[in-house]
Parts: structure tokens; sequence; C-alpha cells
């Protein structure tokens, strides 16, 4: 089996994010594909204090001192691949989403990863930002990657209605999580410490 986590990337009380994350969600379900399954992560789920721990997270060795980094930790430990759901905000990612990924790291290695991101000028920077952050742990991150729109994916920035131009890309982002997915599982499982 593989588990694909699409993973949230605002707490914000009025965010649009999860409607994105429940699109892709709804999308990647309705392609039947054998022995894959997708999860929605949700961060406001694993609100992290400000990174401060004594030692960085990759000598950690996956045991950390607070009990919702554990959590947090194992949620991701167990997902074969992601897909990213972000906001761009100032030229970048959430600073809720970066937390959170600064606690941990080991946990994301050599797996896949799918970016998504919105905004008034589609959320690239963001994008950019991200993929520099995930390429430190050894995730592969794959394209194209999904580019919203504030002003013509959203109605009244509160709806999240996409362009028929985007479907093809939804589609690829998807596939290409899962085609990457089941070539790092098979990485991981095969081919590393042996």
């Amino acid at each position: 089996m593989l588990k694909i986590g699409i993973i949230t990337g605002s707490i914000r009380d009025v965010r649009v994010n999860d409607q994105v994350a429940q699109h892709f969600k709804e999308v990647a379900d309705s392609k039947n594909l054998e022995n894959v399954s997708f999860e929605i992560v949700d961060i406001k789920d694993y609100q992290l204090p400000i990174f401060d721990d004594a030692l960085p997270p990759a000598m950690a060795n996956k045991q950390y001192n607070n009990p919702d980094v554990q959590k947090w930790s194992a949620k991701i430990d167990e997902l074969d691949g992601y897909i990213f759901v972000t906001p761009e905000y100032n030229k970048t990612i959430t600073s809720a989403l970066k937390n959170n990924i600064d606690h941990i790291g080991p946990e994301f290695a050599h797996k896949s990863a799918g970016i998504v991101a919105y905004g008034s000028t589609l959320g690239i920077a963001a994008v950019m930002s991200l993929r520099g952050i995930l390429a430190n742990f050894r995730l592969a991150t794959v394209t194209p990657h999904g580019a919203f729109n504030y002003f013509t994916d959203f109605v009244d920035m509160k709806e999240f209605q996409p362009s028929e131009v985007h479907t093809p890309t939804v589609h690829a982002v998807i596939d290409e999580v899962v085609a990457w997915g089941w070539g790092m599982k098979d990485v991981r499982e095969n081919h590393l410490n042996k």
C-alpha cells in the first residue's frame, strides 16, 4: 500500500486552504488507484510551539521530547509521499507550515512530494521556497506544480472553484506523486542501508 498525505499549509480560521486540499483528495480518490490511499493531514491538528529544541531534528533520531511533536513525527513517518497545499505569504510559505517542517526531518527522507500553491500571483514564490526547503530532506519534489490565482480560481477569495484549465495539472500532480512514491518506496525498502 502507498499512503499519500495531503498536507494543509494554513491554520487561519478564515482559510480556504482546506478547500483546496479537499479538492485534491476528491480528485485523487476518484482515480481509484489500486493500493494507493490518500488522506488529508491538517496542520491545524498539529499546532506546534515555535521550534527551540536543543538538538536539531536530524540528530534526534525521530525521538522528540514534546508529545505533540512525536505525534506529528509519527504521522509524517507513516506516509510514503505528500501533496503540500500552501498559500503564499510574503513570497514564501506560511510560518505555521515552516514551523511544523522545522520540528522534524528524517521522516521526509527518500519520499515524493507535490506542491500546490495559490495567491495573487499563483503562489509561484511559495512553490520555489518550499522546493528548496524540501530538497534539504532528500525529498523528491515532482512537477508540475498546482498554481491557483485568488482572482480567477476563488469566488470572492473565499470559495475555491478552480478554472477548468487546471484539471490536467491537478491530475498530473497526483499521478507524479504516486509514480515517484512507488519508486522512492522501492529505494527505501531495497536500496538503502543494505
